[in-house]
């Protein structure tokens, strides 16, 4: 049975979603039923331990190698095979897995504002009813305590955003040619341009596929005594569902964060301040990002955001305009 030709690696909250979304239109490619199967994140099942939420998406990963290989079963004869799992990226273990599986894969790396990409990432548990903390700096100051703790690759919102360190690692293992890097912004600004790029590096027809799948934002709940009951019950749900068969846990939390989400908000940009707190957290990094790649990064320090589709707050206070292109993750 055929293994994927090429990989989506990263980064999560970086378009992934919405790019594997776009390429599976294109009738030369053929993207893996499941979008984030996760299989070279493990030798066998995945751990026990996690954070709140963590053991339904243990369930979802497809750490058979059948199960894998049957995601590709379905391809057509000469098309070829990718999958998309964000935290390949991430994880140095995945990255000498892949190369050991498929050394000739090709590899495709999407870059977001790594302050921006925490930010994202906190608001997508945060709204889920998952995240029991309030906002995105407190939150990243627990980010040790809990990959200590075991709490799985979507926990670490600063860790994920340090891309220097992670593809300093995979050029190691990977030819510079087997792999395409590009920024978020790129999707978002120019969908066009940078789906025929990658159809480019991956040796199949330009033109075919154009834009970008828009997809549902959920909204943000504010916090108060309404969320933080909602949100404990959930996280106890989904606590217990660690011990149900199927999906039961799912149907459990479920009504849950429906009734979360009913009176939430348009998710909130991330302030100033918070950025201004999050930035010294990757200076570093994108020092290292800028040496292995030879690319230019410097505006990932700056006060602004311009790594998506919507632009942050300005030091003096004032919002910036959303430009009404889609974020995805």
């Amino acid at each position: 049975m055929p293994l994927p030709d090429f990989l989506v690696i990263g980064a999560p909250k970086a378009g992934t979603t919405a790019l594997h979304a776009a390429l599976s239109r294109h009738p030369s490619l053929h993207m893996s039923p499941v979008k984030e199967p996760k299989f070279f994140l493990t030798d066998g099942p995945p751990s026990g331990r996690g954070g709140p939420g963590d053991a339904q998406t243990h369930r979802e990963h497809v750490w058979r190698r059948e199960d894998y290989e049957a995601l590709f079963a379905a391809a057509p004869p000469g098309a070829l095979r990718g999958e998309s799992t964000p935290f390949y990226l991430y994880d140095r273990a995945a990255q000498r897995r892949i190369r050991a599986a498929i050394p000739h894969a090709r590899l495709i790396v999407v870059l977001r504002d790594p302050v921006e990409r925490a930010h994202s990432n906190w608001a997508h548990l945060w709204s889920a009813g998952l995240e029991p903390v309030g906002d995105v700096v407190r939150a990243c100051a627990r980010e040790e305590r809990r990959i200590a703790a075991g709490w799985s690759h979507f926990w670490h919102y600063l860790a994920l955003g340090r891309y220097g360190e992670q593809l300093e690692h995979l050029y190691t293992l990977f030819r510079r040619d087997q792999m395409l890097v590009f920024r978020y912004r790129d999707l978002v600004d120019r969908p066009a341009r940078t789906l025929d790029q990658i159809c480019v590096f991956l040796g199949v027809e330009t033109g075919v596929v154009t834009e970008i799948p828009r997809e549902n934002v959920t909204a943000h709940p504010e916090p108060g005594h309404r969320h933080r009951l909602l949100s404990a019950a959930l996280r106890a749900g989904a606590e217990a569902g660690r011990f149900l068969p199927g999906g039961l846990g799912t149907a459990l939390t479920e009504p849950l964060e429906g009734l979360l989400q009913r009176r939430g908000n348009a998710r909130r940009p991330l302030t100033w301040e918070q950025r201004r707190l999050l930035i010294p957290r990757f200076v570093r990094d994108i020092e290292l990002l800028q040496r292995v790649t030879g690319e230019d990064f410097g505006d990932w320090l700056g006060p602004r955001e311009r790594s998506g589709g919507l632009v942050g707050t300005r030091p003096d206070g004032q919002r910036q305009a959303r430009n009404g292109r889609p974020r995805s993750g």
